[in-house]
Formats: structure tokens, C-alpha cells, sequence
């Protein structure tokens, strides 16, 4: 599993989305599964309790045994990738690799794994400037129009009102919306607590991908160092005597976000950026099905 630079070196994102998919080795769910669908699959015994209407009288009448239809019912779903494009995303780990650029090499990855399922994905950045929206389909062009869009995204200013974002807010049917961010925004009535308000009002199912680069838990800079707010552009000198206090802080925070996530009943997921993407795709993945990690 290669790491989010070696990937980036390559600067092939169909190439990379492929290897990160295949390297997380799960779907987004069983690509069919049995049932009174309308596809036929096969004949199982019958069993007390079935529903008759899917029994077979003629194979019945013939046999002298009774058997169900058994079917493969479609379970196809609409991807949303809702990609926080804010300027805090622009952040960089020890290694160079930005919360974007991470971004990018996952949502690739989650693109593929839809597209090979035969889901209808879109994609959808969340910019200063408003909502760039690549509208869910499953045809065979839209994996190339998603790593374009990917690979143009770029983070700058904050998040706009959830008004700009109506066009996420429709109501939902088979959907699995996965919003990445780095939630720094998340505080009650914040912008970010709008949207994921809204999210949840629409139904389907929302799955929240919370991004952190190390440098941001550990505060691993030299003792000179000068912090600044990608957003706002606020500076702080960082003094070493404060870092237990900051991890205090943060820990405070990282716990209060999850809960605020997970109080608006969304499936909550933290991913650092040293990870290599395969295997946080493969956490993710797996953990949505309830198998091992």
C-alpha cells in the first residue's frame, strides 16, 4: 500500500483511484443479493413461513415438491462525494501531502469502487464561491469528468451559507452522501452544523470522513515556529510551554466533534493523512459493511 506521496508522484489519478480501490479490496455494498426481485437467480426449497406468491405451482405440479423463486434484487445506489473545499484543506503533513491532495487520491478511490458497482456517483465541492457540482450518473465518460473536476478542485476562503448548498438538500432516496472534511468549522449554528443539519433532514445515508494531518494532533514544529489560520490568517507564536494545554484542548474537541457528527445521526470516520489511502479506504469500507478491519 503506497503511501499518499508516492501516489501523488505518479500524477495519474485514474491510475491512482485503481490502485488505491484495489488495495482497499471492499464495496460500498453486496453488488446483489437474494430476494422477490425481478431478475431470476435460482429455486431453493421451500420453507414454512416463505411468502406463497413466490412459490412455483407449475415446478410444483410437476415435481410434487414445492420451491421458492429466488431472484437477485438490484441494489445499486447513488454516491455523492461532497468535498470540503475550504482554505484550511490547504494544510500540509510533515511529508508535503495537503488535506486536499489526500482528498483528491480517496474520493478517486471511492469514485472507482462505485463506478465498478455500477453506482451513479457524482461529485460535489464546496467552495467559497459556491457549490461545484458534477451530477451523478453511471455512465462510462464519469469517472474521467470526476478526476477532472478532482484534480481542478482548489481549497481557498470558507465555506458558504447552506442556502448556496440547496442543490445537496433534495430529498434522498437509495443515496450514501460521503461528506470529507476536516470539520474545523463544526460549532453550533456553524455553516458546516447547517449542512450536516440538512443532510440528515434528506434522508439516505451520510457518511462523515473527518481529515487530519499528524502535524495538527502533534504540533511537531520547531519551538520558533509561527502558526497561521489558513482561513482567517490570524498568527500565533508557538510557545512549548503550551502544548499540553493545546493537546488538552484538542482532544477536548476532537471529542466534541464526533459527538456533534454522530448527535446528528451520521456514520463518523477520522483519517490521518500518513495513512496510505488503500488502507483507510479499506477501514472505511469495512467498517460501513461491519466486517473487521
Amino acid at each position: 500500500m503506497l503511501d499518499a506521496a508516492a501516489l501523488l508522484a505518479l500524477r495519474n489519478l485514474p491510475l491512482v483511484a485503481r490502485l488505491i480501490a484495489e488495495g482497499g479490496q471492499a464495496g460500498l455494498h453486496p453488488s446483489r443479493r437474494r430476494g422477490a426481485g425481478m431478475e431470476f437467480s435460482q429455486y431453493r426449497p421451500y420453507q414454512p413461513g416463505d411468502d406463497l406468491r413466490r412459490l412455483d405451482w407449475r415446478l410444483a405440479a410437476r415435481s410434487d415438491r414445492y420451491y421458492i423463486r429466488e431472484s437477485d434484487v438490484d441494489t445499486r445506489l447513488t454516491v455523492r462525494l461532497v468535498l470540503d473545499a475550504s482554505a484550511s484543506m490547504n494544510h500540509p503533513d510533515s511529508a508535503g501531502v495537503s488535506k486536499l491532495d489526500y482528498a483528491r487520491l480517496l474520493l478517486a478511490g471511492l469514485a472507482y469502487v462505485a463506478q465498478q458497482q455500477g453506482d451513479a456517483v457524482g461529485f460535489y465541492a464546496v467552495q467559497a464561491t459556491g457549490l461545484q457540482t458534477v451530477p451523478p450518473r453511471s455512465d462510462a465518460g464519469q469517472l474521467q469528468r470526476l478526476y477532472h473536476a478532482l484534480g481542478a478542485v482548489q481549497a481557498a476562503g470558507s465555506l458558504p451559507g447552506a442556502p448556496t448548498l440547496a442543490p445537496l438538500f433534495g430529498r434522498q432516496g437509495s443515496t450514501v452522501t460521503v461528506v470529507l472534511s476536516d470539520l474545523y468549522d463544526l460549532e453550533e449554528g456553524s455553516q458546516l452544523e447547517q449542512v450536516l443539519t440538512h443532510l440528515r433532514a434528506a434522508g439516505g445515508e451520510v457518511m462523515v470522513l473527518h481529515l487530519l494531518a499528524p502535524n495538527e494532533l502533534t504540533l511537531d514544529y520547531p519551538n520558533t515556529a509561527t502558526l497561521e489560520d489558513l482561513e482567517t490568517g490570524q498568527r500565533l507564536q508557538l510557545d512549548p510551554a503550551q502544548r499540553p494545554e493545546y493537546q488538552r484542548q484538542l482532544e477536548d474537541w476532537l471529542r466534541r466533534t464526533e459527538q456533534s457528527v454522530r448527535g446528528h445521526g451520521l456514520d463518523y470516520y477520522r483519517l490521518l493523512t500518513d495513512e496510505p489511502p488503500a488502507q483507510a479506504l479499506r477501514q472505511v469500507l469495512r467498517r460501513r459493511q461491519g466486517a473487521p478491519v
